[in-house]
This record gives structure tokens, sequence and C-alpha cells, in this order.
């Protein structure tokens, strides 16, 4: 069962969306009426799936930000660019089925704050481990914030247990 209103699965959701149209939450033409054209459909709640690809997506998206940083430093921008745009197409191939998936059952203002969450989660093992940045408490006090926004976008909406 999903923790998050919903049909609980995006196997489900299929079913639903083309048994009684898109589901309406205010947005034309959401984004279940395309979800059965995603490559991948799997049991696991809608929500999982778009934070697991959101991960994912991010792990690119932040080599393809700051990886020239360290690795191209010494050459010209233009290289850094081109490079950084191979690496956010990548990205880009996870993070639009993962927002497409995640709408289906979530909110965009809670999309966004679990992106941000997700950003900053794998933004600090990089820069620690892969850019050598010193660990600083500004990280934890920045992550008790996005805890903070968290509760405000998700309140109300956790399904309760039973």
């Amino acid at each position: 069962m999903s923790v998050f209103r919903g049909t609980g699965s995006v196997s489900g959701l299929i079913r639903k969306a083309n048994l009684e149209g898109p589901l309406d939450r205010g947005a034309p033409e959401r984004a279940a009426d395309s979800i059965h054209q995603m490559p991948f459909t799997t049991s696991l709640p809608p929500a999982l799936v778009a934070t697991a690809l959101l991960i994912l997506s991010n792990v690119f998206m932040t080599f393809a930000w700051y990886a020239h940083l360290r690795n191209l430093s010494g050459r010209t921008w233009i290289v850094a660019a081109l490079a950084s745009w191979g690496i956010a197409l990548f990205e880009y191939l996870l993070q639009v089925p993962a927002n497409r998936i995640g709408y289906t059952t979530l909110t965009l203002p809670q999309l966004k704050i679990l992106q941000e969450i997700i950003t900053l989660a794998v933004f600090v093992p990089f820069a620690v481990f892969y850019m050598r940045t010193p660990l600083k408490l500004d990280y934890l006090w920045a992550s008790l914030c996005m805890v903070a926004a968290a509760w405000f976008m998700f309140r109300g909406t956790v399904a309760s247990p039973g």
C-alpha cells in the first residue's frame, strides 16, 4: 500500500486512467494519460518509482553541473559546457519520466520539495567525497530546513496506518 493517497501502484494508475480517464486534481491533461507510454511500469507505488528515478537523475545532474570544476578546469568553458550538456541528456532521460510518474500521485509543490531534498542528499556526498570539500554543520542545518519544507508540503497527505 502506498503511503500517499492515490491508486497505490503504477499499474493500478494505468488501469484507472484507462478506465476512468485522466485524474483531475486541478491540472488539465494529467500525466496519467501518458504514463502508459513509459518504457517501464511496475507494481511499485508511483511516488517510490519517481523518487528512485529522481535520485538517479540527480547523480547525473550533479556531475553535469559541478564535475567539470575538477575534471575540466584546464579546458575552455565551451568544452566544459558541451561535456555538461552531454551528461545532462541522461539526467533528462530520467527526470522527465520521474516527474510524469510522480505527478500522478504527488502535487507539483510536493514534487518540487522532493526534488530539492534529493538534490541536497546527492550533493553533500558528491561535495565531500568527489570534490573533496570539508563536511560542515551547514549541511545539517540546510537538511533540517528541507525536513521542515517537506513537512509543510506533505502534511495532511500521508495516509495513516490501518
